[in-house]
């Protein structure tokens, strides 16, 4: 048994509407660190308390969990006042990056290139944003991922349907410019001196459908990691995933997703602070190309378990 990092916890499932995606992923990672010997044991947060989890007596915790109530800060911040490490990003970092409008405007104040926006209300004149953003655009809840609640909008009469899909995930609903163009992501490992991109994986689903089915279920996406690009645009897209990231203050391990429009110029979409682990997902195949395992992967995140909040020192 390995007892480097103690009885560990992996926090997975949950009540997130991504919660099918999380019990893959804790599966996945609990399963890798115990063949390298950790003493892991999942710990489903959709079933359980904050009191099981003070008596599940565990030294550390692995994030595995996807969405609201694991991803975007509310459990980050109770784990602070536990004293209890855990793996990715913190509470401030975690709450930012899980508002895709929150996080757009830390970008756009850094000058990092993010597709043009509207925030979208019941109020909110539709015809008006359509002629300001134009068409095609975007809607999707800023509070989701795994592309729950997304809709490319092509015809203004098309934008009201797709306004009320989005506003069942959330109160205030994004309106984004669509780019026309390959679709790339990048995974991000470490913080702040230590950041480091991993290789570029450029997604290519059929018809440009990246949807759920094409995520996590079927075999008809293909994936190209490294992305096929050349070298100085490659640096480029790695040195602007490694700018958003810290931007947001993101720490331990991260994902950012991007697309590079027809004149080859790449645009932030969103960064996910706590991605997907399943065998379809796209950190572990950075990570192979990079010449790291998935159970190495996983090792490398648990090790970088921590409290982000100093407790102050006695007087």
């Amino acid at each position: 048994m390995n007892g480097t990092y103690g009885r560990v916890g992996v926090l997975y499932g949950g009540r997130s509407a991504e919660r099918e995606v999380s019990l893959m992923s804790g599966q996945g990672v609990c399963e890798a660190l115990r063949s390298a010997g950790v003493d892991a044991h999942l710990f489903d947060t959709g079933r359980y308390t904050l009191v099981d989890l003070i008596n599940a007596g565990f030294d550390r915790v692995f994030i595995a969990l996807h969405g609201r109530y694991g991803e975007d800060g509310t459990l980050q911040g109770a784990l602070e006042l536990m004293g209890l490490p855990y793996t990715g990003s913190g509470t401030l970092a975690s709450s930012l990056a899980m508002d895709k409008i929150m996080t757009k405007l830390v970008w756009l104040q850094q000058g990092l290139p993010t597709p043009e926006y509207a925030v979208l209300r019941p109020d909110t004149d539709l015809a008006a944003v359509a002629a300001t953003l134009g068409l095609p655009l975007i809607i999707k809840p800023p509070h989701e991922g795994s592309t729950l609640g997304v809709t490319k909008v092509g015809a203004l009469d098309e934008l009201r349907e797709a306004y009320k899909l989005a506003a069942r995930y959330d109160d205030d609903v994004l309106a984004e410019q669509f780019i026309t163009g390959r679709e790339l992501t990048v995974a991000v490992l470490g913080s702040g001196k230590s950041t480091r991109a991993l290789p570029v994986i450029e997604i290519v689903a059929p018809d440009g459908n990246y949807d759920y089915e094409h995520k996590y279920i079927s075999n008809d996406t293909q994936y190209i990691c490294p992305a096929k690009l050349d070298d100085a645009l490659s640096a480029s897209i790695l040195e602007i995933a490694e700018q958003a990231y810290m931007a947001l203050g993101c720490d331990g391990w991260g994902r950012a997703d991007f697309m590079l429009d027809e004149a080859g110029k790449p645009w932030l979409l969103e960064i996910n602070t706590s991605p997907g682990m399943t065998s379809h997902s796209l950190v572990p195949m950075a990570a192979r190309a990079d010449g790291m395992s998935y159970t190495e992967l996983c090792l490398e995140i648990l090790s970088t378990a921590s409290c982000k909040v100093l407790a102050p020192s006695a007087a």
